[in-house]
């Protein structure tokens, strides 16, 4: 979205003539940087306005000045495009200093110690979440309204508004009177509503709004745009040069790049659009005259190739050793009851007789917490924690068994030890435990070996001309 400038000729407009440039509607999420000032930087960890006021820091309140100043700076590399600079930061301004009212009456309260964090801080973390996107909706539909668009801006954070309600009735209620055949839409990610949405999907909900939208609206086709297309591998990584644009893939497979931190879309958020047979389409925001790829429930690639090989680094092998394991019926039962407890979710599995290892993300803080309860539970198992890597080759229609076989010879070649090797009976992905700090070789050489030595075809492409007439719903 920092790009608005670009994104208003490949996206928006599209050089479309005044009669083709409705049956749209976009989801926007917010400004580059906004949303990590807000709460806290999903990179270093920098701590945001949310992690300030959290840990009862003071300085909460000039970091917040600074975000506001931020918004309103972004403002100025807009002017240019017809953004009425008055409008525009006033509407920062009313929002800035409302929060700051409220996070104050809070912080005043909380002082007098009958307030608990845990009643308040999930909805700060939902009124800070919802300012960004509204920001840069409202800061989107003023440019095109400059530029003579019939927008219409809906805010589903729903500023100031008391009464809370789930989630399809807040849809249900903004989209009442819309006409897309006669205006654009220009919705905001966020979207409150009575479970608090960022409770739900962490900063993934823009994606579920977006999916929610797609179906509410039975749109012919949803489209997310990226800053890159969705390739055979990491296009900085393996080189741009080297990577196949994926042109037709399938919702199980969006499923398994989920799992890599590597989302097409939301898991749950693709639910909802497989459940009612909507296509998915990935495109990149930049390169408009490409199709993209195509997702859709049913596709399966006529002829066995891997599709995508990917991985990731925050990874940690949670291992459990324990003799009394072995024929005990409930034992892995009663395992994951420890993990469910730490609110932890496990990516890969493996297990023996004796043995069960877990591979989870290393973003959560309860790991050691974890690994104590399973100590206390299991007194005679040894518990061990260990940073690894994760890495997945995917694909429709693998070719198996020879891609386990070159996957392996590949990895070896490369020097890269497996330290453990998981594959389904569904046959769409092989995950690769390996040491931390060896995922990038792992990338380029199975890439090497079993993407570009392969010589796969062009992708097939699918041509977005046949766009149903519903209309589509577009994420930024």
């Amino acid at each position: 979205m920092s790009r608005l400038g670009e994104l208003l000729e490949t996206v928006f407009l599209q050089g479309r003539s005044p009669e083709n440039l409705y049956g749209r509607i976009f989801v926007v999420s917010a400004f580059g940087g906004v949303t990590n000032a807000l709460l806290s930087n999903k990179k270093t960890g920098e701590a945001g306005v949310f992690e300030l006021f959290a840990s009862g820091d003071p300085a909460w309140t000039r970091h917040l000045e600074k975000v506001g100043d931020l918004m309103c700076g972004i403002h100025a590399a807009f002017e240019s495009l017809g953004l009425d600079l008055s409008l525009a930061d006033a509407f920062v301004k009313e929002r800035i200093q409302g929060i700051h009212s409220c996070l104050n009456d809070l912080m005043r309260v909380r002082s007098f110690g009958h307030l608990q964090p845990e009643n308040y801080l999930p909805a700060c973390r939902e009124l800070l979440s919802a300012v960004g996107e509204a920001h840069s909706a409202y800061v989107t539909s003023l440019i095109l309204q400059a530029r003579g668009v019939n927008v219409r801006f809906i805010d589903l954070s729903c500023w100031k508004q008391t009464e809370s309600h789930d989630l399809d009735t807040v849809i249900a209620w903004a989209f009442s009177d819309v006409d897309p055949s006669r205006e654009m839409p220009i919705v905001t990610g966020y979207l409150k509503c009575d479970v608090g949405i960022m409770t739900e999907f962490n900063r993934g909900y823009s994606e579920y709004t977006f999916s929610k939208i797609c179906t509410h609206t039975g749109a012919g086709e949803g489209i997310i745009h990226k800053e890159f297309h969705l390739c055979t591998g990491d296009p900085v990584l393996i080189g741009l040069e080297n990577v196949q644009v994926i042109g037709r893939t399938n919702f199980d497979i969006a499923d398994q790049m989920s799992d890599m931190a590597m989302e097409a879309i939301h898991a749950r958020a693709a639910m909802e659009m497989k459940t009612q047979d909507i296509p998915l389409r990935i495109k990149n925001a930049f390169d408009p005259d490409h199709p993209g790829t195509l997702i859709t429930r049913g596709y399966i690639s006529e002829r066995p190739k891997v599709d995508m090989i990917t991985g990731r680094e925050d990874v940690v092998a949670l291992e459990v050793h324990d003799p009394n394991m072995v024929g005990e019926q409930g034992y892995d039962r009663r395992l994951l009851t420890a993990l469910d407890d730490a609110r932890i979710s496990y990516i890969c599995k493996s297990t023996n007789a004796n043995t069960i290892t877990h591979v989870v993300p290393d973003m959560y803080g309860r790991i050691e917490e974890c690994a104590q309860h399973i100590r206390d539970s299991f007194p005679d198992a040894e518990v061990r924690i260990l940073p690894v890597a994760l890495i997945a080759v995917l694909g429709t229609n693998l070719p198996f068994p020879r891609v386990v076989a070159d996957a392996i010879t590949a990895l070896d070649q490369a020097n890269v030890d497996i330290l453990a090797l998981s594959q389904a009976t569904r046959r769409v992905s092989i995950q690769l435990v390996i040491e931390r700090g060896q995922s990038s070789a792992a990338q380029l050489a199975l890439h090497r070996a079993l993407v570009e030595r392969a010589r796969n075809p062009q992708p097939e492409l699918d041509n977005p001309d046949h766009l149903n007439p519903r209309g589509s719903v577009f994420i930024e």
